[in-house]
């Protein structure tokens, strides 16, 4: 097994000291990419060499087998599958991998020194019988969450351990850190609020437009820079339509919800890695139990769930080979709500009916760049991103469909080699040549894209790379709702 991370050590060390002082149900929080599973292994290992069983819970049959193979890397190897005809079913071996479904349908359960409940903020009742039964009160029942948040937890937990934060993991470098642009905003007014979260069908009827579908497909072909990208919707016809918004660019989409088979799943996770795909689209699963390498998170699914929230931008934080952060692209004004993901954390469990009474932590402001659409703390006088600092001024001209980093056009042009502008200029004459078009729109998209006249380059013949077709396609994206309009 390899060397833990420092705040595995920590969590470790909490945990030994919370049974030790005499607490039977603690909650370890650790942050989505913390190495949780890694901490798992490790309190797996630790239970073997002083000769205990452990049952080890994941909340989903399809999670069982990737737990295995986990387990396996970290080198443990004595385990055995509660589940129907698994090939691994052998009640002898001291480690047993369930899922809570299957144990929810044993009458008899095998027996433990230590119970881990894996993503223990989904509370199943059957949790609350088997702590209860005769013979469980002592044993330990350890959580494993990255949003130990759930309303009523603390009636069942009784310490929570914090083993480190998102924000943490970042400065030390153990996630990738992030940058959030809000490109467009919905009109949420009418959608009401069902257990603390937006009413799912009203929410569907608000985002699944074709404006605000083409708005994510058009930003994405702008900005996403063909970044492996995870598009989170409302519902399945909302996924849809933006695969199919998708397709219609030239990108290439998958679709995946929670009647996908796992191993469906599993193969567009592979066509994501390799490139076959560039955007997944997915509602109601890819927030727990996957390490596929993302890169970009488009969020058009609006959510007042911490716990969702925080899931969701997770899926881009995990470190990978020549990753230097993630791009997140909120179509949901979600962060105004909620805030950024490193500013979200809880010190105790909830109570239940406590929650009312127990006053909102105040967060960070966040504010949106006129110029190109970076939310950052409001506490910052010009934008991180572009640099831009705004002035007091009786009229605001705001350019539609622009969402460069680098500031203004000319800002951009002049960050640009005299290569890459002729690549550029090469790749639309190209596109005039091949489709057709009148001599003049090299030129003149040219100058849509950069503010200025290709002057002093030359009409030379280019193949596109992918980054011109995509802001080609967003700019007939563009027209074609201004036409509708």
């Amino acid at each position: 097994m390899r060397a833990a991370w420092p705040h595995q050590s920590r969590g470790l060390d909490l945990l030994r000291q919370s049974i030790s002082s005499g607490h039977k149900r603690p909650m370890l929080a650790s942050p989505t990419g913390s190495g949780k599973t890694g901490l798992a292994s490790m309190i797996v290992e630790g239970a073997l060499r002083k000769s205990k069983r452990v049952i080890f819970c994941v909340p989903a049959i399809s999670l069982i087998n990737q737990t295995v193979a986990a387990f396996r890397e970290q080198g443990i190897t004595e385990i055995g599958v509660i589940q129907a005809q698994h090939p691994m079913t052998d009640w002898q071996q001291p480690i047993q991998i369930a899922s809570v479904q299957t144990l929810e349908r044993r009458p008899v359960l095998p027996e433990a020194d230590i119970v881990v409940i894996d993503e223990a903020h989904r509370w199943f009742k059957f949790y609350g019988r088997w702590m209860a039964k005769s013979g469980w009160q002592n044993v330990p029942f350890i959580g494993l969450s990255a949003t130990p948040w759930a309303k009523g937890l603390g009636k069942h937990y009784d310490d929570l351990l914090v083993v480190t934060t998102t924000s943490e993991l970042i400065d030390n470098g153990f996630l990738a850190p992030f940058r959030v642009f809000a490109p467009s905003h919905p009109d949420l007014t009418s959608v009401g609020t069902v257990a603390g979260d937006y009413h799912e069908g009203q929410l569907a009827d608000a985002m699944n437009r074709p404006q605000l579908v083409a708005d994510a497909v058009e930003n994405w072909l702008r900005h996403g820079e063909n970044r492996p990208t995870l598009c989170f919707a409302v519902d399945r016809a909302h996924a849809k339509s933006l695969q199919q918004q998708f397709e219609a660019s030239g990108v290439r989409a998958g679709y995946v919800d929670m009647n996908t088979p796992i191993e469906e799943r599993d193969l567009v996770g592979q066509q994501l890695r390799k490139g076959a795909l560039q955007v997944v689209c997915n509602v109601g699963v890819l927030t727990t139990g996957i390490d596929w390498d993302v890169r970009c998170i488009v969020l058009c699914r609006p959510t007042k769930s911490e716990m969702l929230f925080v899931q969701i931008i997770g899926r881009g934080l995990r470190l990978a080979e020549g990753k230097l952060d993630c791009l997140v692209f909120d179509h949901s004004d979600t962060h105004e709500r909620l805030g950024f993901v490193t500013d979200i954390h809880h010190a105790k469990l909830d109570m239940g009916a406590q929650r009312q009474a127990q006053p909102r932590p105040e967060r960070p402001k966040t504010v949106e760049c006129s110029k190109c659409y970076y939310l950052q703390p409001s506490k910052f006088p010009q934008c991180l991103s572009c640099g831009f600092k705004p002035q007091r001024q009786n009229k605001v001209d705001v350019e539609d469909g622009e969402l460069f980093e680098l500031g203004a056009k000319h800002s951009l042009k002049n960050a640009l080699s005299h290569a890459d502008e002729q690549r550029w200029f090469s790749s639309l004459v190209w596109i005039v040549k091949s489709k057709n078009y009148k001599p003049g729109w090299a030129a003149a998209k040219f100058k849509d894209k950069f503010g200025c006249w290709p002057h002093g380059l030359d009409d030379t013949q280019v193949q596109p790379q992918q980054d011109v077709l995509n802001w080609v396609r967003s700019t007939h994206i563009r027209y074609a709702k201004r036409r509708a309009a």
